[in-house]
């Protein structure tokens, strides 16, 4: 009797674990641009990375466990901007910001009152500043260790 429990329990802690095996992970994140040389070069200044470029207009950055798809659709279409902010953790704000200032793309929209193209605390905790690509992809900069997690 104690082996059959055993095995209802390990049957029982499989379906566990394959629930949480079943829960989405955000792995891909795709942004349009019209000129992928420009955009390639914009987004590896601005991280301070080097991008993959990819089949099909893209360029791939590697950002933690996300990665950020650069896509050019300039052939086909206008691009079409992110709806909301794309939220990017580092390390180092200060340099991020030095980074994106040179690049003048800070935002020039106001978030709760505050220049959001100036690093600032949020009213929730956050030490950030917003920017903007030419193609109107709004991002955020967080400091780590200031993430508010909800």
């Amino acid at each position: 009797m104690a082996k059959s429990m055993r095995s209802k329990e390990g049957a029982s802690n499989k379906s566990d674990s394959h629930k949480r095996a079943d829960v989405p992970r955000l792995f891909r994140i795709n942004v349009e641009v019209g000129n992928l040389d420009e955009a390639a070069e914009f987004y590896g200044k601005l991280f301070g990375l080097t991008g993959r470029l990819q089949a099909g207009s893209r360029c791939y950055f590697t950002c933690g466990v996300v990665t950020l798809q650069v896509v050019d659709v300039s052939s086909v279409r206008a691009p079409h901007p992110a709806a909301k902010a794309l939220y990017f953790v580092v390390g180092d704000l200060d340099a991020t910001f030095e980074r994106a200032k040179a690049l003048l793309c800070l935002s020039q929209e106001d978030v709760h009152g505050e220049p959001a193209g100036q690093i600032s605390v949020r009213p929730w905790g956050e030490r950030s500043f917003y920017a903007e690509d030419k193609w109107h992809n709004p991002m955020c900069f967080v400091e780590e260790g200031t993430i508010y997690p909800g």
